[in-house]
């Protein structure tokens, strides 16, 4: 195996080994939020004319769960590392930045995409929502685990302890969630949050994702591709630079 496929292996094996941590206890999370919000809220809110409120919940809590997993893989794996200090032995090998970056990214939409699986699994049967357009569903679905992943990377670098990546996820990763349509469809938001919500690129993605159920959404899938494969750009180029120049773990 080459470096980046070495690294990566190494970082499945390690959220693998406790995947009843790291896997099943998202999809439990996941199935509380529908067990909940789809029997308190189902014969109060409509959202599409021809979707239940439970059908329409089941993409939101599937990418939910992609997204926070991504994120938590790479961020987690990486603050781990700095703070037990073994971060020194891959530091060691001759990869090369894109090494590192390939890595942590593809491993991240790996766990990402199981959480989601599982996530997928178990809800389908309070809601059953159709597949209309599964290219959607696919595209949206690693794209954002992906961004997320490198988002996570670039908390992981920042971060020098873990109260600051809670932070990071508390304060940012957490808010832009449920401010992204998860849980209801922006239309139902007053003026001003609707605004902000447009600003969320979270929303993006999963307005995108559940287009691919539905084929209905807030905003064309087409525009969504577009403001998500910027974003992934962006945060990609941030984590880039940061592993290139060593950002707190060469000194």
């Amino acid at each position: 195996m080459s470096g980046w496929q070495t690294l990566y292996y190494k970082e499945v094996l390690r959220f693998w080994k406790v995947s009843f941590q790291t896997i099943a206890a998202p999809v439990l999370t996941a199935v509380l939020y529908m067990m909940i919000f789809g029997h308190v809220l189902e014969d109060h809110v409509k959202v599409y004319d021809s979707v239940s409120y439970t059908a329409f919940l089941v993409p939101g809590l599937v990418m939910m769960s992609v997204l926070q997993n991504a994120f938590a893989n790479s961020s987690s794996s990486l603050i781990q590392s700095k703070i037990m200090g073994n971060l020194v032995f891959v530091l060691l090998t001759p990869m090369s930045h894109w090494a590192w970056f390939f890595a942590y990214m593809a491993s991240s939409v790996t766990r990402g995409l199981a959480v989601g699986l599982g996530v997928f699994a178990v809800t389908v049967w309070f809601g059953q929502p159709g597949v209309v357009a599964p290219q959607w569903i696919v595209l949206f679905a690693v794209l954002g685990a992906a961004m997320l992943g490198v988002l996570g990377l670039i908390a992981g670098l920042w971060a020098d302890k873990f109260d600051q990546l809670a932070g990071f996820q508390n304060f940012i990763i957490m808010p832009m969630t449920f401010l992204s349509g998860v849980f209801y469809s922006i239309h139902s938001l007053p003026p001003f949050w609707q605004t902000v919500s447009h600003l969320n690129p979270f929303f993006y993605m999963i307005d995108g994702f559940r287009y691919g159920f539905f084929g209905v959404s807030d905003v064309s899938p087409w525009f969504s591709l577009g403001v998500v494969s910027v974003a992934f750009l962006i945060v990609s180029a941030v984590a880039v630079q940061l592993l290139r120049t060593g950002y707190k773990i060469r000194s």
